[in-house]
C-alpha cells in the first residue's frame, strides 16, 4: 500500500473530532498486556464505544494524537494485508514520534477484514506500550473466536443495546427511582415505548413505519451474513422459518423436535442437527439466547426445553407477526436482556406444583408479569414464589411488572413487586458501570 495514501489516512484519523454520545454504562477492562474485545450483534453500538472510550483517555489527559482509529471498511485501505498492518502503526508514529513512548490506543474496527490480522494484534500487544482495543462483524469475529485467536491475549466485552437508562438519556432524560410526579410520568410513558421501540441506538429517534423497516433488515442482514454466509447454510427457506418460528414465539419454550416435527408438518425438509446447529449459531451472533432449566442434573438440563429470548424486545415488535408479541411477553424480554447484562448463567425453574419461575439468578428469583391486578394471577405469582423460595433456599423474589409497586412479606422472606422502569434504574444506578466478559 503507498506510503502517502497511509499517512493520510492516518492523519484524518488524528484530526477526527471525537462525536458527542449517549454514554454506555459498559466499562471495558483495559488491563495492561491485554486486547480489549467489543462484541455483541450487529448495530449495538460497538464503533461508538471505541468513541467513548477515546473521549474518556482523552479526559483523562492522554494526548489525542496517541490515540488511533481505524476502520477497515474505510475505501482507501482497500485490500489491507497482515504485512501492512504494520505499516499503519509507523506511519501512526511518523506523525506522532513521542507516541511511541507514551501509553496510547489502538482502535481498530472490523480489524477481521485484514487476513492474518490474529499474529499482529498479538505481536502488537506483547511489544507496545499502547493498548489495543479490536471490533468486529459478528459474522466474522465473536467471542469464542476472539478468545481462540488472541490466546490469552484479549478479554471480550459483551454490548447489548440500550438499557431504559441509556435509552431515556438519548432522549434527554435523567433517569430517577424515585423521581417527582411530572418526571415519573415522563419515565413511565418512555419505559412503555421503550418495550415496542426496544435499545438499538439507531431507531430510537425513527418513526414507527421506518423503525420497523430499520430492525427488520438489521435481522435480514443477520440472517444473510451471520448465518446463511458464515455457516454456508445451505436450505436457507428452512433457516428463515427457524428464525421466524424463534421470533414470533418470544419468551418461549423451544424443542427442536417439536419444531422439526412442526416444519415437517409444512413441507420443509431439515435434519435435527441442522437445527441444533443453527440454535447454537443464532446465539454467536448476539440475536437470541437460550436459557436451560434450574437443575443440578446434566441429562435433565439436556432433555427439558430451552426457553428463547431475542436479543431486545424491538426487534420483537418488528419481525413478528402482527399480535404474536403481547406486552407480558415483551416485558418479560425486556427483563431477561437486563438481567443477562451483568449474569450470564441464568436459568428458569419449575416447581414440584408445576409452576414456572421465569428467572433463576444468582441473587434471587424474578419473575415477569405484565399485570397482577387479578387476584388468581396475584396468588398464581406469589404462590410460584413462595415455592420455589422454599425449595431453592432463597429469602427474595421480584416480579416485575407494568405498573405495581409494593413490598410482600412472606414465611419465605420478601418479594418485591415492582414496575420495570423503576426495577431497571435502580438495576442500572446500583451498579453504575458494568463490565460483562465471555
Amino acid at each position: 500500500m503507498d506510503d502517502l495514501l497511509l499517512d493520510e489516512v492516518v492523519a484524518d484519523a488524528h484530526a477526527r473530532p471525537l462525536p458527542a454520545l449517549t454514554h454506555r454504562r459498559v466499562k471495558l477492562p483495559w488491563l495492561p498486556r491485554k486486547a480489549d474485545a467489543i462484541v455483541g450483534m450487529r448495530r449495538s453500538g460497538k464503533t461508538w464505544l471505541m468513541f467513548q472510550r477515546m473521549r474518556e483517555l482523552v479526559e483523562a489527559g492522554a494526548p489525542r494524537e496517541d490515540l488511533l482509529y481505524i476502520n477497515f471498511e474505510d475505501e482507501r485501505l482497500g485490500e489491507v494485508t497482515a504485512a501492512e498492518l504494520s505499516k499503519i502503526m509507523e506511519a501512526h508514529y511518523r506523525r506522532n514520534p513521542a507516541g511511541r513512548s507514551r501509553p496510547g490506543a489502538v482502535f481498530f474496527d472490523e480489524i477481521q477484514l485484514v487476513k492474518g490480522w490474529e499474529r499482529f494484534i498479538r505481536r502488537l500487544v506483547d511489544t507496545e506500550t499502547t493498548h489495543v482495543c479490536v471490533t468486529g462483524s459478528s459474522a466474522k469475529l465473536l467471542s469464542r473466536e476472539i478468545a481462540t485467536s488472541l490466546r490469552g491475549r484479549s478479554l471480550a466485552t459483551e454490548l447489548f443495546p440500550f438499557n431504559l437508562v441509556e435509552a431515556l438519556a438519548s432522549r434527554g432524560v435523567r433517569a430517577e427511582a424515585r423521581p417527582p410526579a411530572q418526571v415519573r410520568s415522563v419515565i413511565e410513558h418512555a419505559a412503555n415505548e421503550y418495550l415496542r421501540r426496544g435499545g438499538f441506538p439507531e431507531v430510537q429517534t425513527l418513526d414507527e413505519p421506518t423503525r420497523v423497516r430499520v430492525l427488520q433488515d438489521y435481522l435480514d442482514v443477520a440472517i444473510l451474513r451471520d448465518l446463511i454466509e458464515r455457516h454456508a447454510i445451505t436450505n436457507p427457506v428452512a433457516l428463515r422459518r427457524f428464525v421466524r418460528q424463534l421470533m414470533n414465539t418470544p419468551a418461549g419454550l423451544f424443542s427442536v423436535h417439536k419444531l422439526y416435527d412442526d416444519l415437517k408438518s409444512q413441507g420443509t425438509t431439515v435434519s435435527k442437527d441442522s437445527l441444533h446447529a443453527w440454535l447454537d449459531h443464532v446465539q454467536d451472533a448476539f440475536v437470541f439466547f437460550a436459557i436451560p432449566i434450574h437443575t443440578s442434573s446434566e441429562r435433565a438440563r439436556q432433555s427439558n426445553p430451552r426457553k428463547i429470548y431475542a436479543v431486545d424486545p424491538g426487534l420483537v415488535t418488528a419481525c413478528a407477526r402482527r399480535g404474536s408479541a403481547d406486552l407480558g411477553q415483551l416485558l418479560e424480554t425486556a427483563v431477561f436482556v437486563e438481567l443477562r447484562r451483568t449474569s450470564p448463567e441464568l436459568s428458569y425453574a419449575r416447581t414440584k406444583s408445576g409452576y414456572e419461575i421465569d428467572f433463576v439468578t444468582a441473587s434471587g428469583l424474578v419473575q415477569a408479569c405484565a399485570s397482577i391486578a387479578d387476584p388468581a394471577t396475584r396468588e398464581r405469582e406469589v404462590r410460584a414464589l413462595r415455592e420455589a423460595m422454599a425449595t431453592l433456599g432463597q429469602n427474595s423474589a421480584t416480579i416485575v411488572t407494568l405498573a405495581t409497586d409494593e413490598e410482600l412479606r412472606v414465611p419465605e422472606g420478601t418479594i418485591r413487586v415492582m414496575p420495570m422502569w423503576r426495577w431497571a434504574i435502580e438495576r442500572a444506578l446500583a451498579e453504575p458501570e458494568h463490565v460483562l466478559g465471555t
